[in-house]
């Protein structure tokens, strides 16, 4: 049985971004529990005992039902370099619960805070956060990421990101990259071209 989870944005009070969730949750379960009733994210876990003062990691696992809902105190990690990892991890448009791909790949960032993942010649997505590229007048973001991250969904329906592939060989036509998922904002965290390192 598959297991996925919901990472949601909780900050003093609010959730972020519930359709989106809600949304990518339905197509979980519409691909492997199509028999199964869909359930409201937003219902349950206004019902749920929840923190309404900081930023907290609302995590949500799920397979046919709701098995946990969870409330972690956020505080992003410091990253300051990427080092790229070639793989060939399945692109996902929703998040299983088992990460040991993602995490298997982590451990081959060597000196560097985090991965930049490539697969065929093309970046994706770091470990934890999908990634959008600046080249002095737009941003971009893959168009094939390993997770499709619903931070990311926002930003291309309200046409802020571009999609399109990018290579490795690509990146110096580039000012600086852009880390970012449901916790971490876009805008919040980049970094320089000349911060990933091969």
């Amino acid at each position: 049985m598959c297991r996925f989870v919901e990472s949601i944005q909780l900050k003093n009070g609010q959730f972020k971004r519930l359709e989106w969730h809600q949304a990518r949750l339905e197509k979980a379960l519409a691909e492997f529990y199509p028999n199964v009733p869909v359930f409201d994210l937003s219902e349950m876990l206004l019902q749920s005992s929840y923190p309404v003062v900081g930023l907290f990691k609302c995590r949500v696992v799920f397979d046919s039902e709701i098995r946990k809902i969870e409330f972690v105190p956020y505080q992003c990690r410091e990253i300051r370099s990427l080092k790229l990892v070639e793989t060939d991890i399945e692109s996902r448009k929703y998040k299983f619960e088992d990460r040991t791909e993602f995490n298997t790949a982590f451990e081959q960032r060597g000196a560097c805070d985090d991965i930049l993942l490539v697969k065929n010649g093309f970046l994706t997505d770091t470990s934890y956060c999908n990634i959008a590229l600046y080249d002095g007048t737009n941003w971009f973001t893959p168009h094939i990421p390993l997770l499709y991250g619903v931070n990311r969904a926002q930003l291309l329906a309200e046409c802020k990101l571009i999609e399109k592939d990018v290579k490795t060989a690509e990146l110096m036509n580039f000012q600086s990259v852009c880390l970012f998922n449901a916790l971490i904002e876009f805008g919040d965290l980049k970094l320089e071209i000349s911060s990933i390192c091969p």
